[in-house]
């Protein structure tokens, strides 16, 4: 883990692991996108987004989630992938 993260989960108390479970909970219980998860989560603990960005950006399953949902929304331009 970065220290930055290792720094918010000492100031903060929050736990990188927790928060992304919390997101997955709320992603599959709500029938939600990941960005509304995110958002709602960080309303729902009164965390910053800029916090939970940072977890975020440390995590490569939830932010290759949050990749494939951008680019469907086409907020994001596709990237080529293999067929299996």
């Amino acid at each position: 883990m970065s220290k930055k993260i290792e720094k918010l989960k000492l100031e903060l108390g929050i736990n990188p692991e927790e928060v992304f479970a919390s997101i997955e909970r709320i992603v599959s219980s709500c029938n939600t996108t990941y960005s509304d998860a995110i958002v709602h989560y960080c309303q729902t603990s009164n965390s910053e987004i800029e916090t939970v960005a940072d977890l975020v950006k440390n995590n490569p399953k939830l932010k290759q989630a949050l990749q494939l949902e951008y680019e469907a929304l086409n907020m994001l331009p596709k990237t080529s992938r293999l067929p299996i």
